[in-house]
């Protein structure tokens, strides 16, 4: 029997769930879901301190791996994509930043016309339910559960916060508020001590609808094309191959290394990647899996003076109580991912807006939870936010199964360069302020004797690690290498849409999770061909003297949208 349903959403992840809820609250809409991954019922998914056992599951994740990198001496970086009901949302670390409002005027300016944190802003409220309350930038009534976790409890985290306002810098109320430049609290997606996935936010809600049907374990072969119009999908499921066609539109939100990969494997793309990859050109895009970018990240390791880190509860028996207190109460150590607080300044003067991130963690380990420190310890995860370099994904054949070539091409540009050497500079110096005397023990990583520029690239080339975030691979605007218009419409053909963080034209300086569900919140009013909701004027902070200092503990000028 040939299916037809209005729209056919190819992935169940951060994008695809949104849409799924947001398209089938229209009865007379049918939405069909097709998901590679399974169930996201796992305890270890729904356990916010647990995040870093999905993340390096084969059940929950794609498992990608990159080429050699080129500038890390040809070592292969993993690059983790989630496999699962919620996609990477219910394997990610859980933080909620939306980036800076400039982000995304920096989108407008470069062709994604409608896009500007004006147009934004909205939206973000309305994904949103946050503790405290709402306001002029935060939702209150939204799906999407935001908080601080178990608030600071542990002295650790507003010590950090201290010391960055020693060093010079701002204290800010909110980070995804008026200002985000500065120290202060983190934000992540947890409700009543569980993961606030969108799978739970969003999809759940919506599987009881006649009008929504979700398929897991299938496998999106390639989309269907009559010409220049997207008619259906062709998938695997249960050792079949099937066809289902749409009414209206083909929704691709298979996150940027998956949404790429299928419209190559359709035919759609660079005609030499194509060409090399035995697949049939259908539509010629040569933006398609280029301009790939990420943020990466080095580790900053003190030992701690005071037993009170998390590396006193790495121990089986302390791991069975945190679990055990998570199960019965849905609280205490097993209810937040951690990172309750961090901060972003600027590099160097003439920087209108943050372009470092901090992530502050209580303990000394890698971010996969091995290799834990002998004894205590915290550190600092720091990468530039803005990075220059970009790469790509290609695929190798027309085999779904067999994934495709990633390169980000890390470390390729100087100013990446630089932004680390400043980012570990920076880091020691907040580290050494007076805030972090009853802590603060020897130096673990870089270590004392890392010092000059060559020791300092060494040790990044090294130890660099992806902060997960990679973007742009479908990348929206009108040149010649935009892949999708203002609208998310694939340039040149009807029917098909991209909808994920592959859009994104540059990296948002922060966590991508918030602005996906953003945009796929504002998307599914394109589709749906609703009014936008009314645009949000709101003041933005920005430090008075970002011209002629590189920090500021002045009161900050509001400036408006």
């Amino acid at each position: 029997m040939t299916k037809h349903y209005d729209y056919i959403i190819v992935g169940a992840g951060s994008a695809g769930c949104v849409l799924a809820n947001r398209l089938s609250e229209d009865p007379a809409t049918s939405v069909l879901v097709l998901e590679y991954g399974g169930s996201d019922r796992s305890v270890l998914i729904q356990m916010p301190s647990a995040f870093s056992i999905p993340m390096n599951t084969k059940k929950f994740n794609w498992r990608y791996q990159t080429e050699p990198e080129p500038f890390l001496n040809g070592r292969r970086v993993h690059c983790p994509r989630g496999k699962v009901l919620g996609g990477s949302s219910s394997i990610n670390g859980l933080v909620y930043i939306r980036g800076h409002a400039y982000d995304f005027d920096e989108w407008e300016q470069l062709g994604a016309r409608g896009w500007g944190y004006r147009h934004c802003l909205p939206y973000f409220k309305r994904a949103e339910s946050y503790e405290l309350g709402g306001d002029d930038y935060r939702g209150d009534a939204g799906p999407l559960g935001t908080t601080n976790g178990n608030r600071m409890q542990n002295p650790l985290y507003r010590a950090w916060v201290e010391a960055g306002v020693e060093a010079g810098y701002i204290k800010t109320e909110d980070t995804n508020g008026f200002m985000q430049e500065g120290f202060g609290a983190m934000h992540m997606t947890v409700k009543n001590g569980v993961r606030c996935s969108t799978a739970n936010a969003y999809l759940r809600p919506a599987m009881g609808r006649p009008n929504l049907t979700v398929v897991t374990q299938a496998m999106t072969r390639r989309i269907l094309l009559e010409g220049k119009r997207a008619v259906g999908v062709e998938y695997d499921c249960a050792g079949r191959m099937h066809r289902v066609y749409c009414n209206r539109e083909v929704l691709v939100a298979s996150g940027p290394i998956g949404s790429p990969h299928l419209l190559q494997r359709s035919g759609i793309g660079p005609a030499d990647v194509l060409r090399q990859a035995g697949i049939e050109l259908q539509h010629e895009l040569p933006g398609v899996g280029e301009n790939l970018q990420d943020h990466a990240e080095v580790y900053i390791q003190f030992g701690c003076k005071q037993p009170l880190t998390l590396n006193g509860k790495m121990d089986p028996l302390s791991k069975l109580m945190i679990g055990l207190r998570w199960l019965l109460f849905k609280d205490g150590l097993g209810a937040t991912n951690h990172f309750e607080a961090g901060g972003f300044i600027r590099s160097e003067q003439g920087l209108r807006w943050p372009d470092i991130q901090f992530h502050f963690l209580p303990a000394a380990m890698r971010y996969d939870g091995n290799k834990p420190i002998k004894g205590h310890g915290f550190m600092v995860l720091t990468g530039p936010n803005k990075p220059k370099s970009r790469g790509y994904v290609r695929a190798r054949s027309a085999d779904p199964y067999e994934h495709p070539r990633i390169l980000f091409n890390y470390l390729q540009r100087e100013e990446d360069r630089e932004g680390f050497r400043r980012c570990v500079r920076l880091t020691r110096e907040i580290i050494g302020q007076p805030a972090m005397d009853p802590f603060r023990d020897r130096e673990i990583a870089p270590g004392p004797e890392v010092q000059s520029d060559a020791e300092i690239d060494a040790f990044v080339r090294d130890n660099l690690e992806s902060t997960y975030h990679p973007c742009g691979t479908c990348r929206m605007g009108e040149d010649e290498m935009a892949v999708v218009d203002s609208e998310l419409r694939v340039h040149g053909l009807q029917g098909l849409r991209v909808i994920d963080s592959s859009v994104f034209p540059t990296e948002p300086n922060g966590n991508l999770n918030a602005p996906t569900i953003m945009l796929a919140e504002r998307a599914a009013d394109l589709v749906r061909g609703c009014e936008p909701l009314t645009a949000s004027e709101v003041e933005i902070g920005l430090a008075p003297n970002w011209e002629t200092a590189q920090r500021s503990r002045e009161p900050v000028r509001k400036v408006g949208n």
